[in-house]
């Protein structure tokens, strides 16, 4: 159990703390758990990850949320593999089989501003379990995005190649797999403007934290905004 001294310096602690979420998890729980498991009064985030991704996720600690608009706002890279030549309704591998596009869009098209929907379709973990369920989220409004890189990996006569991808916020790589005629397998975000995945810290590494230790893992606003 935590003494008073470790309580008051957590309730004072302000900064970034970079998680590696694992695939199979919400965003939302990673945020509710370190709330709880440290005792802190107000965590925020900087960005949304889908529970099938994997990657950075950026926790914001204290007055670190004071800077959340910079977080949200800057690019992002991703890593990860498409399956070529179907389709679903999420545009992922949890999702149904639906008839490919009548017009595939080309690595040519997902470069510079391109116009996006998301999937009308979202596979959600259910609560407790391994398992995912496909829901409705409705029609959804046409935003605009960039792609500065979409690599994909040059292969013959293989159905499942890699990627990796470059683009602004908030661009839905469910949503370009989709367009591309493919299914989106695996994804992991790399990369949050500055700030790496290799410097986070695994969720499951954090878990086993003590209290007293917390602070250690927790990157300063002084250390987390220099230029």
């Amino acid at each position: 159990m935590a003494n008073l001294t470790q309580l008051k310096m957590l309730e004072d602690l302000n900064g970034f703390l970079l998680v590696d979420k694992p695939e199979g998890i919400a965003f939302s729980t990673v945020v509710k758990t370190v709330k709880r498991k440290f005792n802190l009064v107000k965590v925020g985030h900087g960005g949304s990850l889908d529970a099938q991704a994997s990657g950075l996720f950026i926790l914001l600690i204290g007055d670190a949320n004071k800077f959340v608009g910079d977080v949200m706002g800057a690019d992002r890279e991703y890593a990860g593999t498409l399956k070529l030549g179907e389709t679903t309704d999420t545009g992922d591998a949890w999702g149904r089989p639906i008839p490919l596009p009548s017009r595939l869009a080309t690595l040519d098209d997902l470069k510079g501003d391109v116009f996006q929907v998301e999937p009308r379709f979202c596979a959600i973990r259910k609560e407790g379990t391994a398992e995912y369920e496909v829901v409705d989220t409705g029609d959804h409004q046409q935003f605009l995005a960039h792609v500065y890189r979409m690599k994909v990996e040059e292969v013959e006569e293989v159905r499942e190649v890699k990627f990796e991808l470059k683009a602004s916020k908030g661009v839905i790589v469910r949503a370009l797999a989709q367009d591309m005629g493919a299914t989106l397998t695996s994804l992991r975000r790399t990369k949050i403007g500055k700030f790496d995945v290799a410097d986070a810290i695994p969720f499951d590494k954090l878990l086993e934290t003590e209290m007293k230790d917390f602070a250690s893992v927790v990157m300063p606003l002084s250390v987390a905004l220099k230029p």
